[in-house]
């Protein structure tokens, strides 16, 4: 394989912070390279340098051993460089054909945009990505994995030659991630360069041809994915050994602490929510309770009615402590001890342009009233022992949300809706796209708050957390419970089978 990209001695500060310190990277041509570390370890950074959003930095950029300054994003697309974001660019009041062809529309010969030929390209794409999709579909009408795989098509359909995925995987389905292997692999056969950077450990032995680690803005070592094992590259990515990834304590489970009985949610026309029909479960005192399924198979949706979100299209009796409750907003919700931690942290989880403590407060500001005005000193200790609780690292809580990475973005929504003193925490895939040390911090704070008496539901795609961090699992398949396991009789096999029993099959 020729040399493709070669990046030399690049470097970039902001202010006083060192975010890339001599870093060297390799591409070739027709090459999956992983490039992995933790949050903050200089990843995107280093990638928005290639894809022209960084400008100013130090070090040299070679493509076919040419020498290039890239001066911006469109710069960087003529040259054939095309990245997939993580947090999704797309127009929400936009259709999926006219956010894949922004900027590069297609024109009719009377200088009018076409449509109807945007719509054909559009579909051919997704369909490479085997997406159900209607191209006329506005983005806001989709889920979030929905959502991120019209990114990848939009990606793909610039018929790039350096190829960067940010986090691909992050909010689609296991399916639907087996379906991008195989297009990504397709690509490199085609001589296309990938660079590739996930979290997710398997996915790296999937696809990848070599491994290239930074760690806090440094160069640690480019290696054979073929030679490598998993405990070598987290060794690599944290300095440390990591120990058991899922430090489960023995449960101490209690008495009922949610029910929840023939739960059913319609859908109404126009709509894009999935239903729930005949959803019965409980929950105890201290139990963690892992909901599975495939994209679309209800789970948020599950949540979401229990947070009280659809309350004209949800219908089924609750009970709390045995005492039937009725929840027909979030806040009488909160006022019934649930809290609600939803999968999109920056879409709607945090106002990323305001401060950690603002963030904070949002669903207490109650709490903190004194007659008219806000208590600020109280205010203001609450947020300093969350942030020390949390261990969310950061300047000081008037650190904007937007300047965190991942982890601790996460953990700021976590300690936020801990400080209402919840006695039900639902959290809708808590630990998407953050690194494996911050996974793990997630983890043990889950596995603590559940000694210290409340009940947790967790929903997530992956199977591994799921198995490793629940006391029992439910899987839902088409709205349906399919499947219920206990923490010792579980595998990733039995999950997957439960998860894609249909209607007709299940029992």
């Amino acid at each position: 394989m020729s040399e493709l990209l070669k990046m030399t001695g690049i470097g970039k500060s902001f202010g006083s912070v060192r975010a890339l310190d001599d870093v060297d990277l390799t591409l070739h041509s027709g090459e999956v390279l992983a490039l992995m570390g933790e949050n903050g370890a200089g990843k995107s950074t280093l990638m928005n340098i290639l894809s022209g959003s960084l400008v100013h930095f130090e070090g040299e950029i070679f493509i076919d051993g040419e020498k290039h300054a890239i001066g911006s994003p469109i710069h960087a697309r003529d040259l054939g460089i095309a990245k997939i974001h993580q947090e999704l660019q797309l127009v929400r009041e936009m259709s999926v054909a006219e956010n894949m062809f922004m900027g590069r529309e297609i024109m009719g010969k009377y200088g009018f945009v076409n449509k109807r030929a945007q719509e054909r390209e559009a579909s051919k794409y997704l369909s490479m990505l085997e997406l159900d999709i209607n191209p006329r579909r506005l983005i806001k009408s989709l889920r979030v994995g929905e959502q991120q795989m019209v990114e990848i098509a939009k990606a793909i359909s610039l018929n790039a030659r350096i190829l960067i995925m940010d986090e691909p995987t992050s909010a689609i389905s296991k399916t639907e991630s087996e379906h991008l292997f195989a297009v990504i692999r397709r690509l490199a056969r085609e001589n296309v360069g990938i660079i590739y950077i996930t979290h997710r450990m398997e996915e790296v032995f999937q696809v990848a041809d070599r491994l290239t680690v930074l760690r806090d803005g440094k160069l640690i070592g480019t290696v054979d994915a073929r030679n490598t094992t998993r405990d070598a590259i987290i060794h690599m990515m944290v300095g440390r050994e990591l120990g058991d990834m899922y430090p489960k304590a023995p449960a101490d489970i209690g008495d009922e602490l949610l029910r929840v009985e023939h739960l059913n949610l319609v859908s109404q026309k126009g709509s894009f929510r999935r239903q729930l029909k005949d959803v019965s479960f409980e929950l105890r005192k201290g139990e963690v309770l892992g909901i599975a399924g495939l994209l679309g198979a209800g789970r948020s949706e599950l949540l979401e009615c229990l947070f009280g979100v659809h309350p004209n299209d949800a219908t089924g009796d609750i009970y709390i402590e045995g005492k039937k409750v009725e929840i027909s907003s979030p806040e009488k919700a909160i006022a019934c001890g649930l809290s609600f931690a939803t999968e999109d942290r920056k879409g709607k989880g945090l106002v990323l342009l305001r401060s950690i403590g603002e963030n904070m407060s949002l669903p207490m500001l109650k709490l903190f009233k004194k007659g008219p005005f806000i208590d600020v000193r109280r205010e203001r200790t609450y947020w300093r022992k969350q942030m020390d609780d949390m261990s969310i690292k950061a300047p000081g809580y008037k650190t904007l949300c937007g300047a965190l990475s991942g982890g601790n973005q996460q953990k700021v929504v976590l300690g936020r809706w801990l400080m209402t003193n919840p006695k039900v925490l639902l959290l809708d895939e808590p630990t998407r796209g953050i690194d494996v040390g911050a996974k793990a911090e997630i983890y043990s704070l889950i596995n603590k708050h559940a000694m210290e008496g409340i009940g947790i539901i967790v929903v997530s795609s992956e199977l591994p957390e799921i198995i490793g961090i629940a006391d029992g699992i439910i899987t839902l398949c088409e709205g349906r419970i399919t499947g219920n396991f206990t923490r010792g009789d579980v595998t990733q096999e039995k999950l997957l089978y439960a998860a894609t029993l249909r209607q007709e099959e299940a029992i």
